[in-house]
């Protein structure tokens, strides 16, 4: 199943993605040839390139970030806040049609 999510460029621009269902945000991404996450560690929660800011996920979509993650995002490059995550962690679900995400200004 697809699942639109939309991109938030650090300009403005805003791009739609069409996310399959079980695959990371980072894969998804990734797979679609969008720029701005870099995935150093290949989506292992190792390096914090893949750093984004959920500005939207519809109630109860988006599960907890875990410790792992949460340790991970102390490191990143732009700022952190409250609504930080890594890519690589957001497994996408059907539940995240029309989530939307905004692209740090820089990941290193």
């Amino acid at each position: 199943m697809s699942i639109t999510v939309f991109i938030i460029h650090p300009s403005g621009a805003e791009e739609e993605l069409i996310a399959q269902e079980d695959h990371t945000l980072l894969e998804s991404v990734q797979s679609t040839g969008l720029d701005g996450f870099v995935g150093e560690c290949g989506g292992n929660c190792a390096c914090g390139t893949c750093h984004c800011y959920i500005e939207f996920a519809p109630q109860g979509s988006l599960l907890e970030a875990t410790n792992e993650e949460l340790q991970m995002l102390d490191f990143v490059a732009s700022a952190r806040e409250d609504n930080s995550r890594l890519a690589c962690q957001i497994r996408i679900t059907k539940d995240m049609h029309g989530m939307r995400v905004a692209m740090p200004e820089r990941q290193f």
